[in-house]
């Protein structure tokens, strides 16, 4: 029997989500708010980024936030809501209107996160929205790395944000590889054995094979295939993904899901049906999104390639 098609939505995987998701539509936030002071620092972050797909909740946002200015779950909400539009319209076009459309929406999210950080300096979810919104504006490596010490100040292991300062450490955000692999091995190194925080070593090497590979499979092989990057993925894997202490806490789909496809694009198959079978049809859009529009169809096409792989490595 074929793999079915994997199944992207993360409420399938993080039910708290589809609770989170009803009491935003029905414009509940006393409910949606104890959802999220309940959750863990990184589960937080991770809600409202993923709930910022909510639509027509920016009116009801920024009357919340309006309210109760140091309501720093309702900016960030809010915030996030802004870039994820904004990104959103950027991908689909690429003109001048819509790149000004964009930068407004930064903007606004900015100067909303800004008001948020006086109020709340010690909330994680905060700073890694600000992240985001510097990488969208262009401000640049130093004030990048001005934003992530102070995330760090607040929780040292933040992947959310670790992962958002990654994407900015690469040349397509104005950084170098070589400084990308080495914040992903501090962090991992600084990482107790177990976290989820050893994908940030993946996800270093699958954005460097994809960009010098031209996007391509094929070429991304050239670079995750080589000796020293396979066994530097293949150490992350196992004091991670494949440690006794990892936890299914919220992110392991994404975790799994990014050394999948870089053991897949390095031609490890038997290692990635591991993952595959341990992710029982949980996918994500990232990192699959790279090889095609359809990050489903992608990954079905490489659960069906490794399925013919009797046992892992």
């Amino acid at each position: 029997m074929l793999p079915r098609q994997p199944v992207l939505d993360p409420a399938a995987a993080y039910p708290t989500i589809a609770t989170l998701r009803a009491a935003l539509d029905a414009k509940d936030w006393a409910a949606a708010r104890g959802l999220l002071d309940a959750a863990p620092p990184m589960e937080r972050t991770l809600l409202l980024r993923a709930c910022a797909d909510r639509e027509g909740t920016e009116d009801f946002l920024r009357a919340t936030a309006a309210a109760d200015p140091a309501d720093g779950a309702a900016a960030v909400l809010l915030a996030q809501r802004l870039i994820a539009t904004g990104w959103a319209a950027r991908n689909r076009y690429f003109g001048r209107k819509q790149g000004t459309a964009l930068r407004e929406r930064l903007v606004e999210a900015e100067s909303i996160l800004v008001t948020a950080v006086s109020r709340t300096p010690e909330d994680p979810a905060v700073w890694t929205a600000r992240l985001t919104s510097a990488r969208g504006l262009e401000l640049g490596v130093p004030e990048a790395r001005r934003r992530y010490d102070r995330l760090a100040e607040a929780d040292p292991h933040h992947l959310p944000g670790q992962g958002e300062f990654l994407q900015q450490l690469t040349p397509r955000w104005g950084g170098a590889w070589p400084d990308a692999h080495a914040f992903a091995r501090a962090a991992t190194e600084a990482a107790p054995i177990g976290a989820h925080n050893a994908v940030l070593i993946a996800e270093a090497h699958l954005e460097q094979a994809l960009a010098d590979g031209g996007g391509t499979a094929s070429g991304a092989r050239r670079h995750l295939a080589s000796d020293a990057v396979l066994a530097e993925v293949s150490a992350a894997a196992a004091r991670s993904v494949q440690h006794p202490g990892f936890q299914r806490d919220h992110g392991w789909v994404q975790v799994l899901n990014t050394f999948a496809m870089t053991f897949c694009l390095a031609g490890e198959l038997r290692t990635a049906k591991t993952l595959f079978d341990a992710l029982n049809g949980f996918g994500t859009e990232y990192p699959w999104h790279y090889l095609g529009d359809s990050a489903a169809g992608v990954i079905r096409s490489y659960r069906i390639r490794t399925s013919f792989v009797r046992g892992g490595s």
